[in-house]
């Protein structure tokens, strides 16, 4: 079975603090998921049409236990606390065998 990765680039950031909430209960909420992050920051370098986003990787057993994570009520208790000071761009994509 193919791994799968969560990615997330964050368009903007309207409050640090929400984000900061958000990060003390979804990392716990993704690890207990069996989530491990691989990447968390901005690029070090944006090539190409590229966007200077922070960036966050994921990685997963399945797509399934990744969108089990995403719909877990852990993780969408954290959710709830960014309400609408953050837009992202999430998606779940299966890894090459």
């Amino acid at each position: 079975m193919a791994k799968a990765y969560w990615i997330a680039a964050y368009r903007s950031i309207n409050d640090q603090e929400a984000l900061g909430a958000y990060a003390k209960l979804a990392g716990p909420a993704i690890w207990a998921a069996g989530g491990r992050n691989l990447v968390r920051g901005t690029p070090a370098k944006t090539l190409e049409a590229g966007m200077n986003l922070r960036t966050v990787v994921i990685e997963f057993d399945s797509v399934e236990s990744a969108i089990a994570a995403y719909n877990s009520p852990a993780y969408q208790a954290a959710r709830k606390l960014l309400g609408d000071t953050v837009e992202r761009d999430i998606r779940i994509v299966e890894g090459a065998e």
